[in-house]
């Protein structure tokens, strides 16, 4: 079974993420933040992470710069609000295998995951 790793500080989105994943199939891992996320990431080595962008203790961007910096080939998807062409530049220049309005589409979502996890 893959395993997915979804950091995002709301609860409830996180807990709306957790069930349409794992009702793919999937086997979830969480974390509320960035600097937690990684940790996990380290710990579960899960095949695909969902990350928010705007967290506590480190966002998004920062959990991004830290696996590109650690060479970490985990694809990365990009769950955000912030839909400005400026920060998709930024998130795609630091690694990120795609960038999904929030909330997410599931389709849309699981199609991405899949994408993903195929490389």
């Amino acid at each position: 079974m893959k395993k997915i790793l979804i950091i995002e500080d709301s609860l409830f989105s996180r807990k709306r993420l957790i069930k349409q994943i794992q009702s793919a199939g999937f086997e979830v891992v969480e974390a509320g933040n960035g600097k937690d996320g990684f940790e996990q990431l380290l710990l579960e080595k899960p095949d695909c992470v969902i990350c928010d962008l705007l967290m506590p203790i480190m966002d998004g961007f920062s959990f991004l710069e830290k696996c590109k910096t650690e060479n970490i080939k985990t694809p990365i998807i990009i769950i955000s609000a912030d839909i400005q062409e400026t920060t998709k530049q930024k998130v795609k220049s630091l690694g990120a295998f795609s960038q999904l309005n929030k909330p997410a589409n599931k389709k849309l979502l699981l199609d991405t995951i899949s994408r993903a996890i195929q490389g």
